[in-house]
């Protein structure tokens, strides 16, 4: 049987701007003013606290990571809470999926804390109860470890996990541990970069253009073949 594994912000939800605005706050209390979307943008799939391990050496700040990780979490939890709406045709692929009977999971590069936060404040906790953060493994996305675990948790070989993804470096994560992928990218400048091309569905418009119905019918083919 077919499972599905799902990345969470980007992909099932349009978390991104919440992730923008606590990274911005938080990089402005410590002396960093004028972070642009453009500049966030580059770490979308890449999990928090590898994006600040980054931003802490590139701005030569002084703070511990582990404090601009606790700071950010708590300033993203806020938002997440309240205002972090799911993809409509998303929501209608993971409910047709749960309807099936289909093993699902998430496997983020957010914190557990945060992954929680979202999954219930849409009402998709009670689709999707297995659950992986990147914090539970040694390395995030590109590498292949949430996934693995993923798998491992379903009780599911990896060859017979999909992965849904948005972005680049979740979608080497997927080829990485021999996982087919479904992409979706959410920032629809990238759906030529290299990492997508091994795609075995690529939904080259993002969102805009995914078909929970396309996508069920090229798993079912799959499942078949």
């Amino acid at each position: 049987m077919i499972s599905v594994i799902f990345d969470l912000d980007g992909t099932l939800v349009d978390s991104e701007p919440n992730y923008y605005a606590s990274g911005r706050l938080t990089l402005e209390r410590h002396g960093v003013p004028d972070f642009t979307w453009e500049q966030h943008s580059r770490f979308i799939g890449i999990g928090t606290l590898e994006t600040l391990e980054i931003l802490k050496e590139r701005y030569g700040l002084s703070a511990p990571v582990e404090q601009l990780l606790a700071e950010q979490n708590a300033a993203y939890l806020e938002l997440a809470r309240t205002a972090t709406p799911a993809f409509p045709r998303m929501r209608a692929f993971v409910e047709r999926l749960h309807a099936e009977g289909i093993p699902m999971a998430v496997a983020s590069g957010s914190s557990r804390e945060a992954i929680d936060a979202v999954l219930a404040g849409t009402g998709l906790d009670a689709l999707l109860t297995t659950v992986v953060s990147a914090e539970e493994v040694e390395h995030g996305k590109p590498a292949p470890d949430v996934f693995l675990e993923a798998a491992r948790r379903l009780g599911a070989a990896p060859a017979d996990c999909v992965v849904v993804e948005d972005a680049a470096p979740g979608a080497l994560a997927a080829r990485a541990a021999g996982m087919a992928c479904v992409a979706v990218p959410y920032v629809a400048e990238t759906a030529g970069d290299p990492a997508f091309a091994g795609a075995g569905l690529l939904f080259a418009g993002g969102q805009a253009e995914f078909s929970a119905d396309a996508a069920y019918d090229w798993l079912s083919a799959r499942a078949v073949g």
